[in-house]
This record gives C-alpha cells, sequence and structure tokens, in this order.
C-alpha cells in the first residue's frame, strides 16, 4: 500500500492496523524516517518536500511492486511526507511483513534504498544561511546500487 500526504501518521496504528487479521506474518520490519536539525555540518530549521501528484505514487507503486517480486512478502506499506516539515518530524515510514524475518528485512532495506534514490521528490532545507535544495548524495546511489539486478 501507498500512500503521499502532508498530514502527520502514527506509526504504531499503521504497524497495528497492517498485520490486524493477518496470521501468518512471522516477521515485521519498520523503518521510520526524520528530519534531523542538521545537514552536512549545518544547521536544518525545516525541509520542505515537493513532488508531482500522479508521478509519485506511480514510482513509489513501482517501487513496491518490485520488492513483492523478489520476497515473499505478505503485507507492505510506504507513506511518505511532503511540505514543509520542522525537525523532529517524521517524513516516511516503511513496514514490510513476512512469514520469515529475512524476507521482510532485505524487503525493507530495498524499499528505503530505492526510495532514497528513485523516489521523484525534491528536497529544500532552510537554515541559518538560508534554503537550499537537497543534492543526492553518492552514498545513497552505492546503497541503491546493491539492489540492481545487473550489478555482480
Amino acid at each position: 500500500m501507498i500512500r503521499v500526504q502532508q498530514q502527520p501518521f502514527d506509526a504504531g496504528a499503521e504497524l497495528t492496523a497492517l498485520k490486524a487479521g493477518e496470521r501468518g506474518i512471522g516477521g515485521t520490519v519498520m523503518f521510520l524516517g526524520t528530519v534531523r536539525d542538521f545537514s552536512g555540518g549545518e544547521d536544518v530549521r525545516a525541509m520542505t518536500l515537493e513532488h508531482y501528484p500522479g508521478m509519485t505514487e506511480k514510482a513509489l507503486a513501482d517501487i513496491e511492486a518490485e520488492a513483492l517480486a523478489r520476497w515473499p512478502i505478505d503485507a507492505s506499506l510506504i507513506i511518505h511526507r511532503y511540505g514543509r516539515l520542522e525537525p523532529g518530524e517524521d517524513i516516511v515510514l516503511v513496514i514490510t511483513a513476512s512469514a520469515h524475518r529475512e524476507a521482510a528485512f532485505a524487503a525493507c532495506h530495498f524499499l528505503i534504498d530505492w526510495l532514497k534514490t528513485k523516489a521523484p521528490f525534491w528536497k529544500l532545507e532552510e537554515g541559518a544561511e538560508g534554503a537550499s535544495w537537497v543534492e543526492a548524495r553518492d552514498s545513497d546511489e552505492h546503497a541503491a546500487a546493491r539492489w540492481d539486478k545487473h550489478t555482480p
């Protein structure tokens, strides 16, 4: 399931809802991404995330479909927020559930790595020196590349 939304979410309530009635789940993994008050050694007062409605949901659905094709996942959830967020606010929630923990861990790790590099969100950080767009990091690209089927 995919949701792109401006409003905050309750990770605990989302986890409970995902697992409701699912008796075959033996392992659940949750990743929660939160706005920090620093980035690259600079203070961050806020972050604004922008996206293109429709295009973003399609990209997230494709990323989720890839995870479901690779691992035996019984349930998954991706919630990604947009708009202006301040330090301490949650940005993204990824939950994967499977009969066995290994598939849930791998799928969750894959999803967050690919969301970080392939999801069409643009981030503007506000700090003491003004605002600047966040550039892609090589470390994120390397993390995502390990999941590329063509990478040895």
